[in-house]
């Protein structure tokens, strides 16, 4: 059975995107936690991440002896392996589409993932308005990315960013846990793609072991003590 290693669920947006996608697609696979210790050489989870794949990160994905790491290879592996499953359009104009709004989520919107790190857990609405005033950067990114949900889903009429569940979805995901957990206003269509999202059993399976996990994280949590969480 395929193996796929994660962080916390709370915090791990990287983590989240294959597991969803696997989960969605009812794709069977073994989940290994790699519990958040702290980030540096000599912590658990560095050695442990790093004895799997060069990248000393997680998602990795384990199939045998294949090691797939990062979390755009991972998604085209299973598109490869398991066809049926349609993780990627099946028109080869709107795969285009979808490979390249994907691959922007991959490669982009630093801002946005700097200052409002996910956290399900957490809600956050003073900062989600503090950033917003004081870190133009990160509106830009926003605009930019409602403005592409909006193309997205008046093109394909909702409810989700293609005609079904892809991998772009699962990409977005954790943007939309992002968006909620600092109250971040957005129009009425974005609004019904949002609760799409969530509504998703793989999304709805995730954000529940988030919340059982009680697992707070002082080197992830720049905005709240642990006192505050209590």
């Amino acid at each position: 059975m395929l193996k796929l290693h994660i962080g916390n669920k709370n915090y791990s947006s990287w983590s989240m995107r294959p597991w969803v996608l696997m989960t969605q697609a009812e794709i069977p696979f073994e989940e290994v936690l790699l519990r958040f210790d702290s980030f540096e050489p000599d912590s658990q989870f560095k050695q442990a991440a790093e004895a799997l794949s060069p990248s000393g990160t997680v998602p990795v994905l384990v199939d045998g002896s294949q090691v797939v790491w990062d979390t755009l290879a991972i998604a085209e592996t299973l598109a490869e392996r398991f066809p049926e499953c349609r993780l990627w359009p099946q028109d080869a104009t709107e795969r285009a589409l979808a490979r390249s709004v994907t691959a922007m989520m991959h490669a982009g919107f630093g801002a946005l993932r700097q200052h409002f790190p996910m956290n399900i857990e957490a809600h956050l609405p003073e900062v989600g308005a503090r950033v917003l005033r004081e870190q133009p950067a990160v509106v830009a990114d926003l605009e930019r990315l409602l403005a592409l949900w909006e193309r997205l889903l008046a093109r394909h009429q909702g409810p989700l960013l293609f005609d079904h569940f892809t991998i772009a979805d699962a990409f977005y995901a954790p943007v939309v846990m992002r968006l909620g957990t600092y109250a971040v206003s957005v129009g009425p269509r974005v609004e019904q793609y949002m609760d799409a999202v969530r509504a998703l059993p793989g999304v709805s399976r995730w954000i529940a072991g988030a919340l059982a996990e009680h697992d707070f994280r002082p080197f992830e949590e720049p905005y709240r003590s642990e006192q505050d969480q209590a």
